[in-house]
């Protein structure tokens, strides 16, 4: 059974790359699933809207682009996954540039190259 997966990306600079990761869990041999959980709207209710949804998912996949360590969103939803225990890894969202980190990223938490073999391994729990 494929795993699910939140998204958690900065909406106005990753979106696109976030659709790029929702039409690979599309490929034959993926381990997971992407539900498109995004929250689209600004509102009172979102944070309690995003634990909801995260914790429904196996694993939080953090998009890292360059203004991630801006996107205060992104901070909240991998705090949220932190205080549900769920699983996360943080995967760089581009080839030419590294990602930063949410500010709520652990000294730990390391960025992950996104490639297809390195996603299938750390979405089945390999790190």
């Amino acid at each position: 059974m494929p795993k699910r997966v939140f998204v958690s990306f900065d909406y106005d600079y990753d979106k696109a790359v976030k659709d790029f990761l929702i039409g690979q869990a599309k490929n034959p041999d993926s381990p997971f699933e992407v539900h498109d959980w995004s929250i689209k709207e600004a509102s009172p209710d979102w944070k309690v809207k995003a634990r909801s949804r995260i914790r429904a998912s196996d694993v939080v996949i953090v998009i890292c682009g360059e203004h991630t360590h801006q996107a205060v969103g992104v901070a909240i939803e991998l705090q949220i996954a932190q205080e549900e225990g769920i699983e996360y890894f943080l995967l760089n969202g581009y080839n030419v540039q590294t990602g930063k980190k949410p500010t709520t990223a652990t000294h730990g938490d390391k960025i992950y190259k996104w490639t297809w073999p390195h996603l299938k391994t750390l979405v089945g729990g390999g790190r």
